[in-house]
């Protein structure tokens, strides 16, 4: 075949939409990754959440986790998975739980050794070693961890296998690490944005190779890679490092980029199909909302602390659980606030809407259950579990799963309780 042609064919084949595997597709009893299917924070509402549950009352299970962390779970079928990292046995594994009576079926070791300053804690008090959310395409499951002083993304067979692991780059801790990983097509998109010059990175998801990587700026900073389709096209949004970036999920190339944001985010970005809104908190607090089309233009911005509590979008709405304890809801066209009420405590989990119901989560344990209402502030429920919650709750099937860690006698205890209906056998 004469060179030319071979060439045409080529790019032929690169070029075409079916050349590469599609996202995976889950069924509505799934949470496969970070903030859910929609990537937003929005459960779906095939069968209606629980309002009402205590210590005592409403608990279907809860199992204790070996370690800590504060990453969420993710659902697969009947499996629960999510990450921990046990400093008395010097590990970070992922755990595999069985979804109807939260007992462990299995503990795969990702890495094991020496924490970096383990006992020095130069990451904020509040963070941990284990603070990413796991992701899973249907077969493995994928996992980001610090260790030995640079960031390791890794995957793991729904059997537990470890099939393989790729070191994204160096990492010096500032507050710590958290950013969970993304799947797109036949990759898996992880980041680790630090003071050393981060990267963004694409990885074949069979093999743990190299697709793309975008090299980022030499700051401190912690959010997700966030797959939003918007303004008519995919696009991975990454925001700090004083940045609202936009790249080509595909090809890691930059689709458009402009000053827009804080240096140190945390929150994961949302949309309504036109903006991609952005908060920080250092050096200065802001909320914002970017017109996602490349044009550069920035639609409003308010001087809104909302830094560690990624926001919900609804119907033009932005909604959001303040880390201060403040509930708010401002027009996403305007930035216009709607109203504000305080609801008590500091948040860091961030809020699930499920069913016209926004679920919001303190640091006390506390859960705040609140219609997404532009007009006004209603609150259904308030229920608190004994322990303190730095993660994110999973709201899925009519179900809650929430982590919980458990203080007493100078030690620290986690667990998963799973809160609704009991499925398990007697």
């Amino acid at each position: 075949m004469p060179k030319p042609i071979l060439s045409l064919l080529l790019l032929t084949l690169i070029a075409a939409p079916n050349a590469y595997s599609q996202t995976p597709t889950f069924p509505e009893t799934d949470w496969p990754w970070w903030r859910g299917q929609t990537r937003q924070g929005v459960a779906f509402a095939a069968k209606s959440p629980p309002i009402r549950w205590s210590e005592e009352d409403g608990v279907a299970w809860k199992t204790p986790i070996p370690g800590r962390g504060h990453g969420a779970p993710i659902l697969l079928g009947d499996q629960i998975f999510l990450i921990t990292a046990d400093e008395s046995r010097r590990v970070q594994s992922l755990l595999c739980l069985d979804r109807n009576s939260g007992k462990q079926l299995w503990e795969t070791v990702v890495h094991q050794g020496e924490f970096y300053n383990v006992g020095k804690r130069e990451a904020n008090q509040k963070s941990s070693w284990a603070s990413s959310t796991p992701a899973t395409d249907g077969k493995r499951v994928f996992v980001n961890f610090y260790c030995d002083k640079a960031v390791y993304t890794s995957a793991v067979a729904l059997d537990g296998e470890l099939l393989w692991q790729q070191r994204l780059c160096d990492y010096e801790i500032h507050q710590g690490y958290g950013s969970s990983p993304a799947i797109h097509q036949d990759l898996v998109i992880s980041s680790a944005d630090n003071k050393l010059g981060g990267v963004v990175a694409a990885m074949e998801r069979e093999t743990g190779e190299f697709v793309w990587k975008h090299q980022r700026p030499e700051l401190p900073n912690y959010p997700s890679p966030i797959i939003l389709n918007v303004a008519g096209k995919d696009q991975v949004i990454m925001t700090g490092c004083d940045l609202v970036t936009s790249l080509n999920p595909r090809t890691g190339e930059v689709n458009w980029e402009i000053e827009g944001a804080t240096t140190e985010c945390v929150t994961s970005t949302v949309t309504d199909g036109t903006h991609v809104f952005t908060s920080g908190g250092y050096p200065k607090n802001h909320v914002s909302a970017v017109v996602a089309d490349g044009s550069g233009k920035i639609a409003w911005e308010v001087n809104t602390r909302n830094y560690v509590p990624s926001m919900l979008e609804k119907d033009g709405y932005l909604y959001m659980s303040l880390d201060a304890g403040v509930a708010t809801c401002v027009d996403a066209k305007t930035g216009e606030t709607m109203w504000k009420s305080r609801l008590g405590g500091t948040f860091t989990a961030s809020p699930v809407l499920a069913g016209g119901m926004i679920y919001a989560t303190n640091e006390e344990g506390e859960t705040f259950i609140f219609k997404a209402d532009p007009d006004k502030f209603e609150l259904i429920a308030e229920n608190k579990l004994n322990g303190t919650t730095f993660a994110t709750p999973v709201i899925c099937d009519g179900k809650i799963y929430l982590r919980v860690a458990k203080t007493g006698d100078g030690q620290t205890q986690d667990y998963l309780y799973c809160i609704g209906p009991s499925t398990a056998a007697p």
